[in-house]
């Protein structure tokens, strides 16, 4: 195989590979793993719409980050809690 072709195809490989990992991981997922998921982000969104009310109270920004931040431990990852928009 030639260099170009080569190139040309290492990012779709790449992209079927990665693909592929995704299933199979996803696949795996046994009915206990999925529960677990969905209490997850029912914390999450919880926690969102604390959040949202805590904004909407008048609070400052950082004050409402700092709540959602500390009810997020261990749930999500970032300090956004699993969700970042711009501002």
């Amino acid at each position: 195989m030639s260099m170009k072709l080569m190139k040309k195809i290492a990012p779709a490989l790449a992209v079927l590979a990665l693909a592929a990992t995704f299933s199979i991981a996803h696949a795996q997922h046994s009915d206990k793993q999925t529960k677990e998921d969905v209490l997850r982000h029912r914390a999450m969104a919880t926690a969102h719409q604390a959040a949202a009310k805590c904004l909407e109270s008048g609070k400052k920004e950082d004050v409402c980050m700092k709540d959602l931040q500390a009810s997020c431990k261990g749930l999500a990852v970032g300090k956004y809690c699993g969700m970042k928009h711009a501002h």
